[in-house]
């Protein structure tokens, strides 16, 4: 059954075949952190049901990081965009079901290999976008996610396991968290992250060995507790260490 979606897409098709590079595919699994919790940025297409993960096609004068910075881009306006590629898919069926019903020879139907990045963005500096195939763009709860389409749950789930394992040895949080944080809310982001609480003076002590974070003279205004001290991330060391890694882990 014709519907608006399946027009866009028949539409669509010739362009995408002349401007963009067959059987590449990328897709983000975008993470923002607010009110103490973690959250990812979600698609719903017309006439679907299911959500998905912001997505595109490689250009074919592109490089693939660049064209991942373009894709996200355009979904969210946002330029300060930590990406990582860390996995590859290729199942043969991957989007065969939710393309039964369109022509063989539809650009999207074809077998596409996709390339996936995670990606840790300030949730303030971002304006999700809708764009002409979609109906939502919205950011979601990972406790709380919906339905989503083809393979896009595993694409998730397993995002979400290597930015965990990245904790180990890559400092995170310059992407997630404003300029000036508390050592609380820098621990509650790790927390949210590893699913699983830390110990106050440990994560405190092994925080201040990394040499990432600068004390600011300042203080947390309001509550009922003592004000806690502000920092900041030291952009030279955390590069370094974004580039040459941690040495100890969670």
């Amino acid at each position: 059954m014709k519907n608006k979606l399946y027009n866009l897409l028949i539409e669509a098709s010739p362009h995408l075949k002349k401007e963009f590079v067959p059987s590449i595919s990328i897709d983000c699994v975008v993470f923002g952190f607010h009110d103490t919790t973690l959250k990812v940025l979600l698609i719903k297409l017309h006439n679907s049901e299911a959500w998905g993960l912001p997505g595109g096609y490689l250009k074919k004068d592109e490089d693939l990081d660049k064209s991942a910075n373009r894709i996200l881009k355009e979904r969210t306006g946002a330029k300060n965009i930590f990406l990582n590629q860390f996995k590859t898919y290729g199942k043969k069926n991957r989007s065969e079901f939710f393309f039964k019903d369109y022509p063989d020879d539809l650009w999207h139907k074809q077998r596409f290999i996709s390339i996936a990045y995670y990606a840790l963005i300030d949730y303030k500096t971002v304006t999700p976008i809708i764009d002409g195939i979609s109906d939502g763009c919205e950011w979601k709860e990972i406790s709380e996610l919906p339905d989503l389409m083809m393979d896009h749950q595993q694409i998730f789930d397993e995002a979400l396991l290597q930015l965990r394992r990245d904790l180990n040895y890559k400092p995170v949080g310059l992407n997630l968290l404003p300029e000036k944080f508390t050592m609380p809310e820098l621990q509650k982001l790790y927390e949210i992250i590893l699913d699983k609480k830390l110990n106050r003076g440990n994560f405190y002590r092994k925080m201040t060995r990394y040499g990432i974070l600068e004390k600011l003279n300042e203080t947390r205004k309001g509550g009922a507790h003592k004000a806690p001290d502000l920092y900041k991330f030291d952009l030279e060391k955390y590069n370094s260490a974004l580039e040459n890694g941690l040495q100890e882990s969670w």
